[in-house]
């Protein structure tokens, strides 16, 4: 893992995720791409697109990078290499650009539970980095002074369309020599008979050369409490989910149950996009 890029609004829980970002850095001799968004007043905004500059907009810019130089400077990035950029866009647009025109292979952003993320993190911009983002999405809840990934849930219906972001995943576990904890949810609207479910997912593992894994069947009344208990149950470390955006197809790749999961799941969350 050469590059993660941090977004950060300078709020608590966007710090939350640059701890964790630092935690894997290290362990990996990673990049850390850290990103401030900027959202000017319209005239300011205009201004600094067009080629000229104001004075109100010069004191935004200037602010930003000094605060964003404190960041960086933050003890626990010690001795990693950080790159600061900030950027006058609108969030979703210009974290999915800086994500391309660095080439990073995860993103960390923090996230204030239920109540969704602050500032310009908030609710539908996580959601839209979520759904849309081609890179691995983890979505860090609280401060986590030893960030540890050594058992990983993955939900899935393990229909062919998994086999993609699965793949994504398996990248993630090699880096902390996970255990993957397969599950497939059944509810009173998405039944399947044991046989029918146990099959898919055999089928779906003997595809891949993996060996430290379970596979589980687990009941519930919606997936989304599904997988957040069934996490529980195993005091799981981090939750693996597909997205395939709203446009969806079959419920696994629903795009709100992964949202759903990034704004009511306590532990860490990583979405990876089918």
């Amino acid at each position: 893992m050469k590059r993660i890029l941090v977004p950060t609004d300078f709020s608590e829980h966007a710090e939350d995720a640059l701890k964790v970002a630092a935690q894997i850095a290290k362990k990996n001799n990673s990049e850390i791409i850290l990103l401030h968004m900027l959202e000017l007043p319209q005239q300011a905004n205009d201004a600094i697109l067009g080629g000229t500059s104001i004075p109100e907009a010069m004191l935004f810019m200037k602010k930003a990078n000094e605060t964003l130089d404190e960041v960086a400077s933050r003890d626990y990035l010690e001795s990693i290499p950080v790159t600061e950029v900030v950027k006058i866009d609108k969030p979703i647009h210009g974290i999915t650009q800086i994500s391309k025109d660095y080439d990073v292979d995860l993103i960390i952003m923090g996230s204030h539970g239920s109540s969704g993320v602050e500032e310009l993190l908030i609710g539908s911009n996580t959601e839209k980095v979520v759904r849309n983002s081609e890179i691995p999405v983890l979505v860090i809840k609280k401060n986590i002074p030893n960030f540890n990934a050594s058992n990983i849930v993955f939900a899935s219906d393990f229909s062919e369309e998994a086999k993609k972001p699965f793949k994504k995943l398996l990248n993630f576990t090699q880096l902390f020599d996970s255990k993957l904890h397969l599950v497939t949810i059944c509810t009173p609207n998405s039944f399947k008979p044991t046989h029918v479910s146990e099959k898919a997912m055999n089928d779906f593992v003997a595809e891949f050369n993996i060996t430290n894994y379970t596979t589980q069947i687990y009941n519930d009344t919606n997936i989304e409490k599904g997988i957040i208990n069934f996490s529980n149950r195993i005091d799981a470390d981090v939750i693996g989910m597909c997205t395939h955006g709203r446009t969806g197809f079959a419920h696994f790749f629903n795009g709100s149950i992964s949202e759903g999961l990034v704004n009511h799941a306590i532990k860490p969350v990583i979405t990876l996009k089918v």
